[in-house]
């Protein structure tokens, strides 16, 4: 279902995040990710005039990481940022995500890692979206993806409880994942 049509108005931002991810040949996957801002108008910024349609923020960010998850590399870009010379000195931080999970508390140990002065503010916000976008691409490689209704496996799916539609008291797992349903209680 679309999106009502909107009131009158003018595009003045546009924000484009990207993440493509690649299953390397020594078995290792890269996600690479991208986050843009783009304003539709001329901006003054402190570092100068910005003409419309140029990037204020063209950054990326490459994670390697192993079939559980693991970050095993990384490295960071800053191509277009606002105050050149001063932001885009921030990539080698990132190399603090080696040894992280993405499986595991990832948002948490970021904060701890690259908040505020640590890191980037985009950079950082542009990491927060890796765990989602490697389960989306590896998912079938990292985890036992089960057809329900003939499984007897003993290990509860993944990806029940990970969002409203798969709640295991819901209808969804009552209707393609039976075997691990919990009646809703009354109440």
């Amino acid at each position: 279902m679309p999106l009502s049509s909107p009131a009158s108005r003018q595009l003045r931002h546009t924000r484009a995040i990207t993440v493509e991810a690649y299953a390397r040949d020594d078995g290792l996957w890269d996600l690479d990710a991208r986050i843009r801002d783009i304003k539709a108008q001329d901006i003054v910024l402190a570092s100068g005039t910005r003409p419309a349609g140029s990037a204020v923020h063209d950054l990326s960010l490459r994670i390697t990481i192993n079939r559980d998850l693991e970050i095993v590399d990384a490295e960071a870009a800053s191509d277009s940022v606002p105050y050149p010379g001063y932001c885009d000195t921030i990539g080698p931080a990132y190399k603090k995500l080696i040894g992280m999970s993405l499986a595991k508390h990832f948002r948490l140990h970021l904060k701890d890692r690259l908040s505020g002065v640590l890191g980037c503010t985009h950079l950082t916000e542009l990491a927060q979206v890796l765990p989602t976008a490697a389960i989306q691409a590896f998912a079938d490689d990292a985890f036992e993806t089960r057809n329900a209704a003939g499984d007897d496996s003993t290990e509860r799916p993944y990806e029940i409880d990970r969002c409203h539609a798969l709640r295991a008291d819901g209808p969804a797992v009552a209707q393609y994942y039976p075997r691990w349903a919990i009646k809703a209680v009354p109440g």
